[in-house]
């Protein structure tokens, strides 16, 4: 095992990954930017370093900062948490090079999944179903081929990166060539990669997502899926497992296609395959996700265990101590992503000073933060400020202690979503379970 490890993340993350290390009696390195001199996992980890300025560009995202600390300091491996530099494949070579364990998968396995284009195709040739498509578009020419065969409505995506950007929607032939250039300049200017391919694009169709936990020994163990339909402009907006639309023979059919995507590139730590249902109950692979999810917490809670621990113990080499038979399901979890963001003004991002807080409590309601009383929120850094997680034994149940646990959480000082997750969750169609990822559309 691993005596020191260095997390290079900031945020409730940061803080999650020490809580586990601490339970391990393993040693911890915060790493920070000048902005985050008093943030909470700061002070939690055992040793400290600041990496740099406020902007991300010139600490969190500073490779090689982030590897002089884990050196100076001492550390056997880096945990990258999520976002920043969790799936980056130039990053995690760095860290082997240094001779530092990346806790997470090789660098060829992210590069190869981080590639929309060659996921697809690795995934096919896997026997995983995909949506209808093609690979990368090089020409104009090629563009208007493509798109006649495969039909409108039709979506243009960036090969690299995520968080909807890089995609354009095109309803007919004539949008077709502004759409793909837009959706190449963004994708150049977001992640160094204009790359572009296109699908078949699915509508009103639910976004469901599958664990998996694999360690070096060729073991794979499929620990439930998760329903992130509930989404703004692409962001997940709240998530709950099981999924409310996917019955044991579905759940089977997606279990087994999500263990034959592990097994084709030879995974190693937890991962997510991505599919997106449609109202015909036929899914398709999305992507992959190389990395701890934020919405991990509701797995832990419906499966007992801790994902942090265990992407720990598989990068340290140690073989899992269950199989697929071991792993029981019970009851249901929901999680609220709570952002410092203001609902009424267009989800304008809201930095200050929290003024009060008092967090939800009572059996299984968890409540992941960086946030303490007094605190200041930076402007500078992704606008989620907590999340905020209930378990009961049905999702009836769930959904009535996630409305009480809303009620209680208080945040002043600043603007955030938790009236308007309350609000999401007492709707017709959440509570039905029949929501899309159109179902925020327009609002």
């Amino acid at each position: 095992m691993f005596p020191k490890i260095l997390i290079a993340n900031r945020g409730e993350i940061a803080v999650r990954v020490i809580r586990s290390c601490k339970e391990m009696g393993i040693s911890t390195v915060a790493v920070f930017s000048e902005a985050d001199r008093d943030a909470l996992h700061v002070s939690l980890a055992d040793e400290s370093v600041c990496i740099g300025a406020a902007p991300a560009s010139q600490s969190y995202l500073s490779m090689p900062s982030v590897l002089s600390a884990a050196i100076v300091t001492g550390a056997q491996a880096i945990h990258p948490g999520y976002g920043l530099l969790s799936e980056n494949a130039r990053f995690a070579e760095l860290c082997e090079r240094c001779k530092i364990k990346f806790i997470g998968p090789t660098a060829d396995v992210i590069r190869r999944m981080g590639d929309k284009d060659e996921a697809k195709r690795t995934m096919r040739a896997a026997g995983v179903p995909v949506v209808p498509g093609c690979d990368l578009v090089k020409s104009v020419e090629q563009l208007k081929e493509e798109g006649a065969r495969i039909g409108y409505p039709l979506l243009i995506k960036a090969r690299s990166g995520g968080g909807g950007r890089g995609i354009r929607r095109v309803d007919a032939p004539e949008e077709l060539e502004n759409a793909f250039f837009s959706a190449r300049a963004e994708a150049e200017s977001a992640f160094g990669d204009g790359a572009v391919y296109m699908e078949k694009l699915l509508e009103n169709v639910k976004h469901i997502e599958v664990q998996l936990l694999c360690d070096a020994h060729g073991n794979v163990v499929v620990l439930g899926e998760r329903e992130c339909s509930m989404q703004r402009l692409h962001q997940k907006l709240i998530e709950e497992s099981p999924s409310p639309a996917v019955d044991a023979s579905l759940r089977a059919e997606m279990f087994e296609a999500a263990y034959r995507a592990a097994k084709a590139v030879n995974y190693e730590g937890v991962g997510t395959v991505e599919f997106l249902l449609t109202q015909d109950k036929k899914f398709y692979f999305m992507e992959m996700n190389t990395r701890l999810q934020v919405e991990h917490p509701v797995t832990e809670m419906v499966t007992g265990i801790d994902l942090v621990k265990w992407q720990i113990r598989v990068a340290a080499g140690l073989e899992l101590s269950f199989a697929q038979k071991d792993v029981n399901l019970s009851g249901h979890a929901i999680e609220c992503r709570i952002n410092a963001e203001n609902p009424a003004e267009n989800f304008r991002p809201c930095a200050g000073k929290v003024k009060l807080l008092h967090v939800p409590g009572g059996p299984w309601v968890r409540f992941d933060t960086a946030l303490y009383q007094d605190y200041v929120i930076p402007p500078f850094y992704d606008s989620m400020i907590a999340k905020l997680i209930v378990h009961a034994p049905t999702r009836a149940e769930a959904i009535r202690k996630m409305q009480a646990a809303l009620c209680e959480m208080v945040i002043e000082g600043v603007e955030h979503t938790g009236f308007m997750q309350s609000d999401l969750i007492a709707e017709r169609g959440f509570q039905e379970g029949s929501y899309t990822t159109e179902y925020l559309n327009g609002r």
